[in-house]
């Protein structure tokens, strides 16, 4: 009876991880629609870190709200875990982002940067241990092909150097991913994880912004670019939320797989909103990249059993 019970509690678990990272694909792809706009009327960098400085500072009282009520202190996991996370894809991979799409086109630093669960599923089998079948990764392969084709009329031959700093970016988020969930493994909550990606992170972007003589641009925002970082900001709140809480329960690798739903998202809230045509290539990509989303959700989260 028990195990049965068990048995059901873990679905229920990690039922619960997949429909919250698939609220993660979505926001994500209804971000990208409405930041295409909004950040060519802001400098990206300043952009940025006004957004993770307040989502960062409104997890810090969800999290301090959560501790008091729960009459509970945070968990002792070692301040390096959750400095590394803000500082490693909070931080820096911001910054190699958008160094990098100043070198390279927006189409294939999207495309570098969908390659993410291809590292985040490395580190997250030799780190964390994490058991990724023949079918994820077959799975993951047809959903890049479909990101291929998806992208295909974007991408131009060469590697330029911008192409690296992008890739750079991505492997960071990647490792920062692993980092937060191995937190979350060791009892941290969610909310201290969110807030340390944001806080840290936003602290090392305002400091490259003095650094980099962009501090002018902070004291000369209009009120329709803070409306738009009200907006965006709100999107990203949603989006760090359910990501987060989604990684509590479900692994790493699976979820990152998910996300690669949002360019399809993107592709059609473009055809809808901004009538933006839609290729044969694209339709036939979106399909492999639905097909394998959906063999990736029906995965269960599991680890490896290590002999001793």
């Amino acid at each position: 009876m028990k195990k049965r019970r068990k048995i059901k509690e873990n679905k229920n678990i990690e039922c619960k991880g997949t429909i919250l990272i698939l609220l993660t694909a979505l926001i994500s792809g209804l971000s990208i629609v409405i930041n295409k706009f909004f950040v060519v009327k802001i400098d990206p960098l300043v952009f940025t870190s006004v957004r993770a400085i307040i989502i960062g500072l409104v997890f810090l009282g969800i999290s301090l709200y959560i501790s008091k009520t729960n009459k509970q202190k945070f968990k002792k996991v070692s301040w390096k875990y959750l400095i590394s996370i803000g500082l490693v894809g909070g931080g820096l991979a911001f910054w190699l982002f958008f160094s990098g799409l100043k070198l390279t086109m927006a189409g294939r630093a999207a495309f570098l940067h969908k390659t993410l669960p291809i590292y985040a599923g490395i580190f997250a089998y030799i780190f964390l241990k994490e058991k990724i079948t023949k079918k994820q990764l077959t799975a993951l392969a047809v959903m890049m092909l479909g990101l291929a084709l998806l992208e295909f009329n974007k991408l131009a031959p060469g590697v330029k150097m911008g192409d690296w700093l992008v890739l750079g970016a991505t492997v960071l988020w990647a490792v920062e991913n692993t980092i937060a969930k191995k937190a979350m493994i060791n009892k941290e909550s969610n909310y201290v994880v969110t807030f340390s990606r944001m806080f840290f992170g936003s602290l090392l972007l305002f400091a490259i912004i003095f650094i980099t003589g962009k501090s002018n641009l902070l004291y000369t925002l209009t009120s329709q670019q803070l409306l738009y970082i009200i907006i965006s900001t709100a999107l990203l709140f949603l989006y760090v939320l359910t990501w987060y809480l989604g990684l509590k329960y479900i692994n790493l690798s699976k979820a990152s797989t998910i996300l690669l739903l949002s360019p399809v998202i993107s592709l059609v809230l473009g055809y809808i909103w901004l009538k933006e045509s839609i290729l044969a290539l694209q339709l036939l990509g979106s399909l492999l990249i639905l097909i394998g989303a959906y063999t990736i959700a029906r995965t269960k989260s599991e680890k490896r059993i290590i002999e001793a």
